[in-house]
């Protein structure tokens, strides 16, 4: 009889708000079952470096331990699983290739998107103004999205499966709710199937829960428009905070 699958040590985080970084590793996990233990270590005010080098070699989270072996970067933790747990990544070659590409766009590119539109999903926020440079990114997520569904015939971006492409543009589909972003018919079909997810409905239900905010990036949002609703739990101490499961 073969042994139940042993937990990984643990992913850390920063935020259970601020999924950007982090949401393709923890959505991978939940929802290919991989067994893991998460550990919520608050931003500090100003700079988290020092004390996040305790754990990270970046000083950055998303950051996965797996007995001794430390690993680092979303796209980094997204490609040691799919080494050890098939449907990481789509089966069929040329889905899969597709996938690669298109996460590896989103890891790296959409700098104005990041810039603009910070990840916080526990508020909406009505944009002060869409610059052309934002448009031109939001109409490439489209883009992009349309071009998976209609190749792969959905209703993932690869396929029928949930894959590891769907997980790096998880954030994106958050954004384009916090931020109410326009997005054609088919690509906001598959934000509305995406935020059904039980593994995104469960995270958006622990960031509001988050009693603590962390000023930087609560100073991001006002520059970026005006908050007209904030549906997270009241705010606490800091000692609340820090002790925070």
């Amino acid at each position: 009889m073969a042994d139940a699958p042993a937990a990984l040590v643990g992913i850390i985080m920063g935020s259970s708000s601020d999924w950007s970084t982090l949401a393709p590793a923890a959505e991978v996990l939940a929802e290919l079952g991989i067994p893991f233990e998460e550990r919520l270590v608050p931003f500090q005010e100003g700079s988290s470096w020092a004390s996040f080098r305790m754990f990270s070699p970046t000083g950055r989270v998303p950051c996965l331990h797996d007995g001794g072996t430390v690993v680092w970067d979303s796209l980094g933790i997204v490609e040691y699983l799919a080494e050890r747990h098939p449907g990481a990544w789509p089966a069929d070659r040329a889905a899969r290739a597709w996938a690669r590409c298109a996460a590896a766009e989103m890891h790296s590119g959409f700098e104005t998107l990041r810039r603009i539109c910070t990840m916080n999903c526990g508020i909406r926020v009505r944009l002060a103004a869409i610059p052309p440079e934002l448009e031109s990114e939001i109409a490439r997520v489209g883009e992009l999205w349309n071009e998976g569904l209609e190749r792969f015939g959905g209703p993932f971006l690869a396929g029928r499966t949930f894959t590891a492409v769907d997980a790096f543009f998880a954030p994106v589909v958050l954004r384009a709710q916090t931020y109410g972003l326009g997005l054609a018919p088919s690509a906001a079909e598959y934000a509305a199937r995406m935020l059904e997810r039980p593994a995104i409905q469960a995270w958006q239900a622990e960031a509001l829960a988050e009693t603590w905010r962390e000023p930087g990036h609560e100073a991001e949002v006002r520059a970026a428009g005006r908050v007209i609703a904030d549906l997270r739990a009241a705010l606490g101490t800091k000692a609340e905070a820090r002790a925070t499961p």
